[in-house]
């Protein structure tokens, strides 16, 4: 693991620190010895990963809203971090139809100031602004979207995102290509899942909720395929792209999807069966649901830049990935015990991986 030693004692700043994705990459710095300072609006699901793990008594947390700037730019400045991953988002779709407002300020307007933080840091450091598999305008196309693909959106989730990715854009060039203290890397990722999810209105959470009380799962759309991906694979890319932004200076503004391959996009039915191999309790309801907001029967991502540049791909494949979420769950449910141990263990498991 020596290439991820790099990041012993450096200060690592992570907005949405508290979320799925976020406690997860904080929990994995934190086991490779970096100074880790999250800073998040609350703890935003209950259960929660973030509290589960007790990452409240084990890093820095500072808990205010990315969309205040004023104490976002001093924390930034004080901080003076090495590394920014920014992953605060509203990352929900059908919450962002109830609540458009919210979701721009969190992930347009949060990206804004995040990125005139960065323009007034005097320090060196990397950052890396997560969007969205999403941030892509959605033509159903098989082949893959590619990082120079028409972004867009017809949800104001999707539409937020790609706005975001507009003023990435605009202050790159603008302002920061010209810092030669800053580097920033743009990521898009896939689907996302893994242990710890509580997010509504996602599959996997739940159904592990469903599960957890032996009832069935309902399941709307059992034929959706989506690039199951899990987080370790993705935050693994993150992590990947800020290493390879420190040595090579030609990356610096460049986007990168982070994704299975082309030919790994499966079916929710495939999941659940998947799921079924190694939880007894996995049992599920298909209903033809009339009222379900607009969400995409086929994403997919082409990685291929990330793959030839960064010398990336998923570690997992999906009979791996499914088995991991499945335990994580199954483990938190019949021993409902501290999970930092049992977390930290597929760290270590992945870590042992791509070694």
């Amino acid at each position: 693991m020596k290439k991820l030693e790099i990041f012993k004692n450096k200060r690592i700043l992570i907005t949405g620190h508290t979320g799925f994705k976020g406690s997860w990459l904080s929990l994995w710095f934190k086991y490779l010895g970096a100074d880790v300072l999250g800073v998040s609006k609350d703890i935003p699901t209950k259960p929660s990963h973030f509290k589960l793990i007790n990452l409240d008594k084990k890093i820095n947390n500072k808990f205010f809203d990315v969309t205040n700037f004023k104490k976002l730019k001093k924390t930034f400045i004080n901080f003076k971090p090495d590394y920014v991953f920014h992953l605060a988002a509203q990352s929900l779709v059908k919450k962002s139809y109830k609540n458009p407002i919210l979701t721009y300020q969190t992930n347009t307007i949060g990206t804004l100031n995040v990125m005139e933080c960065l323009r007034s840091l005097k320090n060196n450091c990397i950052a890396i602004i997560i969007t969205s598999d999403k941030s892509y305008k959605n033509l159903e196309i098989n082949r893959g979207y590619k990082e120079d693909d028409i972004l867009g959106g017809i949800d104001p989730y999707s539409s937020s995102k790609a706005s975001a990715e507009l003023i990435i854009q605009t202050y790159f060039n603008s302002f920061l290509k010209r810092k030669k203290n800053i580097k920033i890397g743009v990521a898009r990722a896939g689907n996302v899942v893994g242990g710890g999810d509580w997010s509504e209105d996602r599959l996997i959470p739940d159904c592990m909720k469903s599960w957890s009380k032996n009832k069935k799962a309902i399941i709307r759309s059992p034929n959706s395929t989506r690039p199951w991906q899990h987080v370790l694979d993705a935050l693994y890319g993150y992590i990947t792209l800020s290493q390879k932004l420190k040595k090579n200076s030609k990356l610096n503004g460049s986007v990168f999807n982070f994704g299975p391959s082309l030919n790994n996009n499966f079916k929710v039915l495939d999941v659940l069966n998947l799921a079924r191999k190694s939880w007894s309790k996995v049992f599920w309801k298909i209903i033809d649901d009339k009222k379900k907001v607009y969400e995409s029967n086929l994403l997919k991502l082409n990685s291929s830049k990330a793959k030839s540049i960064l010398k990336w791909s998923c570690n997992l494949n999906f009979k791996e990935t499914i088995f991991l979420v499945t335990d994580w769950y199954k483990y938190y449910y019949l021993n409902n015990k501290n999970m930092y141990d049992y977390s930290l263990k597929q760290i270590k498991l992945y870590c042992k991986k791509i070694r």
